[in-house]
């Protein structure tokens, strides 16, 4: 699955972490940048993303509706990209446990 990261995210993180999760992308890339989270809900569930946010708002479309798509909340206030990118490579074994498993819809990052 591919991480879609959400506009409160550097879309420098797409090619930062390329090799670990190929073919990701950034709202900014498909025109979502300044949308409705529904809109971007849609597109990620139409389009096989998961959505990396900062943003409670997704987390809380998670819990009532589940997946797809799924839902990384990252919970670290606002870091350097360098430092999400860190949580990313440091947990990456945990991020692919959760997309690959189907009855799980959201992870909580810190």
């Amino acid at each position: 699955m591919k991480l879609l990261f959400d506009q409160n995210l550097s879309r420098k993180l797409v090619s930062r972490l390329a090799d670990i999760f190929p073919n990701s992308s950034h709202v900014q890339f498909h025109s979502l940048a300044e949308v409705d989270d529904s809109k971007i809900w849609e597109f990620a569930k139409n389009n096989d993303f998961c959505i990396v946010t900062q943003d409670a708002d997704f987390s809380e479309k998670s819990r009532l509706y589940g997946s797809p798509p799924k839902v990384i909340w990252l919970r670290c206030g606002n870091i350097p990209t360098k430092k999400v990118e860190t949580i990313f490579r440091v947990g990456v074994s945990t991020i692919q446990e959760f997309l690959d498993d189907s009855s799980l819809d959201c992870l909580e990052l810190y």
